[in-house]
């Protein structure tokens, strides 16, 4: 133990400008213990941190006495024999009586409570919320939170692109003064906690860009103030509760693209916004839409009991008409195909023929084939349905064969506009002049009246999605890294040597086609400009990429070189997982294959990504490409890696050895 000069030593915590005690100023060195102690409680007040130092005699003891974290400071030593036992043991007990009465004045206020339950029920973020001190007596200094100045009370929570992951606490609900909340562009997965319908004070509620599921709740309906709700680009169900049409102050709303039903509420509020507000929801109605409901007659108020009789009921008798019909309408609709397919085959299997002739015309990009206008046209002319090999968002894909065996691709785009011509030769000039070896090259087009034709090399593995979900034959680990390094390679050519850059804008493993080798090539690239912006956007959505498109894509619809490293990111994904990216299995728990990632890497558990059917899984390699994909889909565009920079980690850290040639551009 120090001795009686090294106990003096803490002293310094005294600050000078503190009072002493004159009524014992007689007492010299038992005045300095007095003076030392109530000091340095006045000291620890004001938020010191020591140790209570109890001595007796020439043996010293020390007891440290906690209060929110903060302890006291008591000194003495062995020149205090004149003072008895009894003295020390009551000045003791006094500081302690002080401290344990002080934590109250010091606790955490309510709201700041509530926001530490918050963050307790999140896991993962990038440190946002480390610095939420709980002894802190509230919470109007932490990151994101802003309070009201007389109250102190907290008015609004702001924490977008934080990479927050977990479940919302339904004890943001307890903070009845709150106006605002952005939590939009996260990892939040769950339900939205109907507890937020008690935060009646709200005006602004952003939800977007997570991984919540479940329904939307009723409660929302409670907040009488609220003028802005988003929940867009989630993963909710079921359908659009009737209590939103309450909320009359509403000036901005959208829950589009989740997997909404039903009918959209036709009263209040909700009956302003228009379809941008509801799109990428396949099974919502309503006239916002220009969507019917099919809906029966109105229901006739009466007694509870005879209600759910009439119902039982009506189920039973409209779910056997509604067997019996639908087996004669499947009966009536095959006598009517066969009869359509005897009667019209012959000049259905003309059709596409009868679209380029007369007046088509081939352009050729590059000098390599041998082959005139002439018997390109001829070839075009013959074929039909049966030489369809694939479908798409941007159209019909069909087998070109021609006489001396080379066979191509033919992508059929119907003209959308008057204008579709004045920039589509314009922009196929620009895809014409590309070609690399990642890239699936376009060789040409026939300009008809009605449609562009575009010729493409064929490749004989068939799509990346084929290969993946549609064949017994699964990939092994070697050959799904050959696949993601050609897929980057060719992306990272489109973004950062094409001269203009191009956006891809549909990177998807449909879009993702293979040689007889299984090298991967980068398709359909530059054809989602050809649509224009809106156009696009609404067909990526309904086309089925979905799941591949980033959270600020599918609010604004405007594509970026980020929203492609995204895309990127969820291809690599499908690719070690085996799964599409809303896969059932993801749905069932309110993920999708992104949402899913981020839950098993909160859980230490992302191993169990990988696809069980994948052999040889190398491990190291496997981490450091899971490290790339998350940093590809994070939520905050200006976090995510360009391709460039993904090709040199994929290089460096993925592939060993890396293949000398691998960003050739022949």
């Amino acid at each position: 133990m120090a001795s009686s000069a090294d106990v003096y030593g803490p002293l310094i915590f005294v600050p000078p400008f503190a009072p002493t005690l004159p009524h014992l100023s007689t007492l010299a060195d038992r005045i300095y213990y007095f003076q030392g102690a109530f000091l340095v409680f006045h000291c620890w007040f004001l938020g010191v941190t020591s140790c209570l130092l109890y001595v007796k005699g020439n043996r010293s003891t020390a007891l440290s006495v906690r209060c929110s974290s903060v302890a006291l400071l008591c000194l003495t030593n062995a020149k205090m024999d004149s003072f008895s036992l009894k003295i020390q043991e009551l000045l003791f007990l006094i500081v302690l009586l002080l401290c344990i009465s002080s934590r109250v004045m010091l606790a955490l206020s309510p709201d700041g409570q509530a926001l530490v339950n918050f963050r307790t029920s999140i896991p993962g973020s990038d440190g946002v919320l480390e610095q939420w001190r709980p002894e802190d007596s509230d919470p109007c200094g932490w990151k994101g939170v802003q309070c009201d100045p007389k109250s102190k009370r907290v008015t609004s929570l702001s924490l977008p692109y934080h990479r927050l992951s977990g479940s919302i606490s339904p004890d943001i609900g307890k903070l009845d003064q709150l106006q605002f909340l952005f939590l939009h562009d996260n990892n939040f997965y769950g339900t939205i906690p109907p507890a937020l319908g008690n935060c009646t004070k709200l005006k602004s509620l952003f939800l977007q860009g997570n991984y919540l599921s479940g329904s939307i709740p009723d409660e929302l309906g409670n907040l009488p103030e609220l003028e802005h709700l988003d929940l867009s680009s989630n993963s909710l169900s079921g359908s659009i509760p009737p209590s939103l049409g309450k909320l009359n102050n509403l000036g901005s709303f959208n829950v589009s693209t989740n997997f909404l039903v039903g009918q959209i509420p036709s009263d209040g509020r909700i009956t302003n916004f228009g379809n941008d507000s509801f799109l990428g929801n396949r099974n919502l109605c309503g006239k916002q839409i220009s969507q019917n409901c099919n809906t029966g007659g109105p229901s006739v108020p009466g007694s509870p009991v005879s209600a759910q009789n009439q119902s039982k009921n009506g189920r039973l008798l409209i779910s056997a008409s509604a067997t019996v019909g639908a087996l004669l309408l499947v009966a009536l609709m095959c006598f009517w195909g066969c009869f359509l397919y005897k009667r019209l085959g012959k000049n259905e299997r003309k059709s596409l023929g009868f679209d380029v002739c007369p007046g088509a015309s081939i352009v050729m990009f590059h000098g390599d084939l041998p082959y005139s206008s002439k018997d390109i046209i001829k070839k075009l002319e013959i074929l039909d349905e049966e030489h369809i090999i694939g479908s798409g968002g941007f159209g019909t894909v069909y087998k070109l064969a021609m006489d001396d065996g080379n066979v191509f691709a033919l992508k059929r785009i119907i003209k959308i506009n008057e204008g579709f011509d004045r920039f589509f030769e314009r922009e196929l000039e620009i895809l014409g002049s590309i070609k690399h070896r990642y890239l699936v090259n376009l060789r040409g087009y026939c300009n008809s009246p009605t449609s562009k034709l575009l010729i493409y090399d064929f490749l004989s593995g068939g799509s990346l999605d084929e290969v993946l979900h549609e064949r017994s034959e699964q990939l092994d680990w070697g050959a799904r890294l050959t696949v993601i390094m050609g897929a980057a390679k060719g992306l990272a050519y489109l973004h950062h040597d094409c001269s203009p850059r191009v956006i891809h804008r549909d990177i998807k493993s449909s879009n993702i086609l293979l040689d007889g080798n299984f090298e991967a090539r980068v398709s359909d690239f530059g054809l989602a400009k050809l649509l224009g912006d809106e156009e696009s956007h609404i067909t990526t959505i309904v086309a089925g990429t979905f799941g591949y498109l980033a959270p600020e894509y599918m609010q604004s619809g405007r594509a970026t070189e980020k929203t492609d490293v995204y895309s990127f990111g969820v291809l690599v994904l499908e690719i070690v997982s085996g799964k599409r990216p809303t896969d059932a299995s993801y749905i069932e728990k309110g993920f999708n294959i992104v949402g899913w990632l981020n839950y098993l890497a909160s859980e230490n558990r992302r191993m169990e990504i990988v696809d069980p059917l994948c052999e040889r899984v190398q491990t190291e390699s496997l981490d450091s490409l899971l490290s790339v994909a998350t940093q590809c889909v994070a939520s905050s565009p200006d976090e995510r890696p360009t391709m460039h920079r993904v090709v040199q980690i994929l290089e460096s850290e993925v592939m060993t050895p890396c293949p000398s040639d691998f960003y050739d551009s022949d």
